[in-house]
């Protein structure tokens, strides 16, 4: 019997047992995906049916999800995005994210429109697919190494520069309940702790290549409405501002006047230090260059390199807004050069730069409100302004040295562990930090966060 799918999607699943060694392709019909569609709903149907009630989400019993969408592969422009989901170790819910790049198209390509990992591998491996094969590989040479390292060395293995790799640092690896999947070194699957559940497997990477093209039921149509998408894009002042300068542009003057912007742990309104933080001025200073996703002619990814006060790597990109916000105006920082080389240690480490910002912009007020001292920090500073506390504090967390340890553990759990109050102005929905963006304005916004953690 032929299988009857839809156009945009290959219709098969690849399952993964790392505790087993084994793996087996799944068919999904025509019924299937279009009641699921792709992406968040492949993910949370799995997750829902397989996963017994009050499991550790940092045990081998969770199922880590990667899957793409209809327009994933695709022609049409955001063809590029996947997202990623498993039980989140910070809220104990459903973790969904996505990330744009190149690794969504190339797992596509490689013949699949999601993989579910299950189990928990005795030793480091990684995963090496590659048109409608899967190899489990050792990783222990490269567990330890930084996302650019894994990157180059799975890539140098494999004999090919355009192999697409989504992986953890050593956040992940130690377990960091708010470490990220790195899609490359510049794209992030970032929210609600999947890099913990990644390395909670022992799993270091998936490395994908295809070289299969995503049909569509009708190209003619498709051709027609990629035409129209190109011919109108401009035509947005949105998508201009991300063109010119990525985001975190000239629109961050609107959301500090408004009192969007959230400042010192989300307790003040004003920021007049954004003037020196925003992407303008990167563009005008640091900036070398633009990148975009697979397909994407907006091109909003911020390359960033200098040498002086450190030295900054530009393959590792340059932050978006919300990391601006996070360890900018959050954490009471105007030093633009400290707020990217932030960005740097985070896409190195494997690290949520929203949570990493929050979780430490509460413990700086904690400091400042007298509940932790210099004792508590390893005699770090953590007053609001100190940039250098705050690059002490990542590669800490990324460890788990020190009170990075704590740290790593996220902002509602460290309240909890302090305590004298300091629960009230820890700042979370169901243990994962705010998006960078004031609910308190936007009451639409404040009801997305909390949903998007049920």
């Amino acid at each position: 019997m032929v299988n009857k799918i839809p156009g945009g999607y290959i219709g098969k699943i690849l399952r993964v047992n790392l505790s087993k060694s084994t793996c087996a392709t799944e068919i999904i019909d025509d019924a299937f995906c279009r009641k699921y569609l792709g992406g968040a709903g492949f993910i949370t149907y799995f997750l829902l049916k397989e996963l017994k009630p009050r499991i550790d989400p940092l045990s081998s019993e969770n199922k880590l999800i990667f899957a793409t969408g209809p327009v994933t592969g695709t022609p049409i422009l955001g063809g590029a995005r996947f997202s990623a989901g498993a039980k989140s170790p910070l809220s104990g819910g459903i973790a969904l994210s996505q990330a744009g790049g190149f690794w969504g198209v190339e797992l596509k390509r490689a013949g699949y429109d999601a993989l579910i990992i299950e189990g928990k591998a005795d030793e480091p491996v990684y995963l090496w697919i590659h048109d409608g094969e899967l190899d489990i590989l050792p990783a222990k040479h490269i567990w330890g190494k930084n996302t650019k390292e894994t990157q180059k060395t799975i890539r140098i293995e494999r004999g090919d520069k355009n192999v697409q790799v989504a992986m953890i640092g050593p956040a992940g690896e130690n377990l960091v309940k708010f470490a990220c999947i790195m899609d490359g070194l510049h794209d992030a699957a970032a929210r609600g702790g999947l890099g913990a559940v990644m390395g909670s497997k022992n799993l270091k990477a998936v490395a994908v290549r295809g070289h299969n093209p995503v049909k569509v039921a009708n190209p003619a149509r498709v051709k027609e409405i990629t035409k129209w998408m190109m011919d109108n894009l401009y035509k947005d002042w949105m998508t201009n501002a991300n063109h010119e300068y990525g985001t975190g542009g000239p629109i961050h003057e609107d959301i500090e006047m408004s009192g969007a912007l959230p400042v010192r742990n989300w307790r003040e309104g004003k920021f007049p230090g954004w003037k020196k933080i925003h992407a303008g001025v990167i563009k005008d200073t640091i900036r070398i260059g633009m990148e975009g996703c697979w397909g994407c002619p907006v091109r909003c990814k911020k390359i960033c390199r200098f040498d002086d006060p450190y030295p900054v790597d530009p393959d590792y990109g340059g932050p978006e807004y919300e990391t601006l916000a996070s360890f900018g105006s959050n954490c009471g920082i105007d030093n633009l050069k400290a707020i990217v080389k932030a960005n740097e240690l985070c896409n190195a480490y494997g690290l949520d730069t929203i949570s990493t910002g929050s979780v430490i912009a509460f413990a700086m007020e904690c400091f400042e409100r007298g509940l932790i001292n210099t004792k508590d920090t390893g005699d770090i500073e953590l007053k609001f302004g100190n940039d250098e506390a705050l690059l002490k504090c990542i590669e800490l967390i990324a460890r788990r040295q020190g009170f990075g340890d704590r740290l790593a553990e996220g902002t509602a759990r460290l309240a909890k562990k302090i305590g004298k109050g300091a629960e009230e102005f820890a700042i979370h929905v169901k243990g994962v930090d705010l998006g960078m963006h004031e609910p308190r304005l936007w009451p639409s916004v404040g009801l997305g966060f909390g949903r998007a953690w049920a």
